[in-house]
């Protein structure tokens, strides 16, 4: 077989290279195109985990407000009770008692103290409520009237807040513990969110129409 001219053996060759060149190019391409879809898909699932996260923050930051709104009024109703219940200084003293504990709680951020000191808050207030039955005057008082209505209502408002917080705080730790989501998790330190986990007593709402029924 006759040996091909110089110039197509060139030719040959250079056809050649340019093919590696094509095959080289191609697959750069799947690989860049591949890295850039994981690095994409990456920072999806982070902006979800920090969304979650934030609106865990956000729950538990206004079930806090609540939480200390209802505590300064707290003294206020024991003092008005103080003038009318003389003789019911240990109930009163166990409500003091236990917004104290809260109150340390929330500063500590001890979600196990405080589900124990809001069993015993709650069940202060209702020792509180049913105690007031047995003092008309009490009763007719106008402060009275408007600090158990201040905070039964805000006592509403905690459960309500505290059930979004909880439905949040569930979502993020489901989230950061599955997979691929825990991948980002881990890289990233996100962080599990203790539930408020109270006691079935506790969750059941103080009536206090009840215990002032006519």
């Amino acid at each position: 077989m006759p040996a091909l001219p110089p110039s197509f053996a060139k030719l040959d060759k250079a056809r050649l290279t340019i093919d590696n060149n094509n095959a080289m190019n191609t697959g750069l391409i799947i690989f860049f195109s591949l890295l850039g879809g994981l690095l994409l898909w990456g920072i999806l699932l982070y902006n979800q985990l920090v969304v979650l996260k934030n609106n865990t923050q956000k729950a538990w930051s206004n079930t806090d407000i609540l939480l200390k709104q209802r505590n300064e009024e707290l003294p206020k109703l024991v003092a008005v009770c103080k003038e009318h219940m003389q003789y019911e200084q240990e109930t009163l003293q166990k409500v003091m008692e236990a917004r104290n504990l809260v109150a340390s709680a929330l500063q500590s951020g001890n979600m196990n103290a405080l589900g124990a000191a809001e069993d015993q808050l709650r069940i202060g207030l209702g020792n509180l409520f049913a105690v007031a039955e047995a003092y008309p005057e009490l009763k007719a008082s106008e402060s009275f009237q408007h600090l158990r209505e201040r905070v039964t209502g805000l006592e509403d408002s905690i459960a309500d807040r505290r059930e979004f917080y909880n439905d949040f705080a569930n979502n993020n730790n489901t989230r950061i513990e599955q997979f691929p989501d825990v991948i980002i998790a881990k890289a990233f330190s996100f962080k599990h969110f203790r539930l408020m986990s109270f006691s079935v007593e506790e969750t059941r709402d103080v009536d206090v129409a009840a215990h002032f029924s006519s």
